[in-house]
């Protein structure tokens, strides 16, 4: 008998070891579909760009309304980071990383406009909307002209002040 209960431990042990541990059964896979309403940034090029356009004069409105409230008038900061200015200041002692002097596509201002903000209500702008904002704050530093429309046939070939400030360190897809 005492020579059993050994093998009866080892052959129980064995058992459990090589049993399939239980799946966890959450959520559902993914659905295609649901996933492409999910997948709106733009890419760099302007691929993924949804229709639509909007005016630095619409833009400023809708920057008075639901974005100076942190961004501060014309984006000069304050509670939140400060969107304007600082051209030219990154190689300085005191640089301002702000849309303007270091964000290098203007497909990237929209996307995240689209995607995270106002802050309270994230993902509420429409395409208009965002093109709009857009136009106005790239409008501020005078990066497109103060009667400009952007949408999707023009917003990747606005040339950012940092676009050659960045080097790739591996394949883009988009």
């Amino acid at each position: 008998m005492r020579s059993l209960i050994p093998a009866l431990l080892l052959a129980l042990f064995c058992g459990i070891a090589l049993a399939a541990p239980p799946r966890p059964h959450l959520g559902e896979p993914a659905n295609p579909g649901r996933m492409a309403a999910w997948d709106i940034l733009p890419g760099r090029d302007g691929g993924n760009l949804p229709p639509g356009h909007g005016s630095v004069r619409e833009g400023q409105a809708i920057f008075a309304a639901r974005c100076a409230m942190c961004h501060g008038e014309e984006g000069v900061g304050k509670p939140a980071d400060r969107l304007t200015g600082g051209i030219g200041s990154l190689t300085t002692p005191h640089p301002l990383r702000t849309v303007a002097s270091y964000w290098p596509y203007a497909t990237t201002l929209f996307g995240y406009i689209r995607v995270a903000m106002p802050i309270n209500q994230p993902r509420s702008l429409n395409a208009n909307e965002a093109y709009a904002l857009c136009a106005y704050i790239l409008s501020v530093d005078k990066i497109v002209a103060r009667d400009a429309v952007l949408g999707p046939a023009n917003l990747a070939a606005v040339k950012m002040p940092n676009r050659g400030g960045f080097r790739a360190v591996w394949p883009r897809t988009r």
